[in-house]
């Protein structure tokens, strides 16, 4: 499979021309997906079925779509992922590495034409064409210029979805360039219920969550000399304490355990089965996590980074902590 490296603007005319004249396409999400992964995919396949194309559109991995994310439009049509045949051309959309696509990577590895819309700077690029734009807050708002440069006019469904990436990869806008803000005023233009939407998908929690939370931030230890100085914060979400819940719901308490001032950088240690973490890394604006993320096997952002890892509780905070 060959790679084409090019600018932003060529990768954008090359994946527009190719997705013009396919008859079928097929749209892949990460594993374990968030709102960015989900919006960026159901506004492209809108945006294709309204030229006529036949699109079908899955995620990775045997967990359920999140409750916030299923309310999402067109969230009905996404296919379980052993239903997906597997078109000539296949779009992933922000997946920072083919594992991320974990067994789906092999329609992928064999199709004419693969197509990787991403923002993680440590996307090497594993497509025949790779838009990759790590100046860009989210994957929607590189999915907005695709469709864009197709000519497609963005009605609510695909503007809700593009809202929904831009609200949730900024944080509600606390870490969003100007263009994220411009982005979302569009999109509030078009029609979508922004307080809704940012109500469903950042505020909005089960009871259960309450304690998931509590005996996190319990377990939290701050360590100020880490990073040189600038402090490093972390918490463990262990099995016991997330069974209750979805494993998505543990996705916020980082941003929690971050509000720390005396740390630059949090982490959260989520055990989604016995034994198996992820990894969740978030800077504040002076420490780059990729080279961390990286050398334990995963990626990311230079602020929002992570990875996967095995062991107890202490073997996986160990292991960290060596590496820092």
């Amino acid at each position: 499979m060959s790679s084409t490296k090019a600018p932003f603007d060529e990768a954008l005319r090359s994946v527009a021309e190719v997705l013009s004249v396919a008859p079928a396409v097929t749209v892949l999400c990460h594993t374990r997906p968030d709102a960015d992964t989900i919006g960026s995919g159901l506004a492209i396949a809108e945006a294709l079925r309204r030229l006529g194309t036949a699109v079908e559109l899955s995620f990775a991995g045997p967990t359920e779509l999140p409750t916030a994310l299923a309310q999402l439009p067109g969230a009905d049509l996404i296919l379980d992922s052993k239903d997906v045949v597997g078109h000539p051309v296949v779009v992933a959309v922000d997946c920072a590495s083919i594992y991320r696509l974990e067994a789906l990577s092999a329609l992928v590895e064999s199709a004419t034409h693969s197509i990787v819309i991403d923002h993680h700077i440590s996307n090497e690029g594993f497509g025949t064409i790779n838009y990759v734009d790590p100046q860009a807050d989210c994957t929607a708002e590189l999915v907005l210029s695709i469709i864009d440069e197709l000519g497609v006019t963005v009605d609510l469904d695909m503007a809700t979805c593009i809202y929904a990436g831009v609200v949730t990869d900024t944080g509600s806008f606390k870490w969003g360039r100007p263009k994220s803000h411009l982005i979302a005023a569009r999109m509030l233009d078009v029609g979508v219920d922004g307080r809704r939407w940012t109500r469903t998908l950042l505020d909005t929690h089960r009871f259960a969550w309450l304690a998931m939370v509590s005996a996190a931030l319990d377990s939290a230890v701050l360590i100020e000399s880490a990073f040189d100085g600038r402090g490093l914060v972390y918490a463990i979400v262990d099995h016991d304490s997330a069974a209750a819940l979805s494993w998505e719901e543990s996705e916020s308490v980082v941003d929690i355990v971050r509000t720390t001032a005396e740390a630059e950088v949090a982490v959260v240690f989520k055990e989604g089965s016995p034994g198996q973490w992820t990894v969740s890394m978030r800077a504040k604006s002076e420490v780059d996590l990729v080279p961390i993320a990286v050398a334990h096997g995963g990626g990311g952002h230079q602020l929002a980074a992570g990875f996967g890892a095995s062991g107890t509780a202490a073997e996986v905070v160990r292991h960290f902590l060596a590496s820092v």
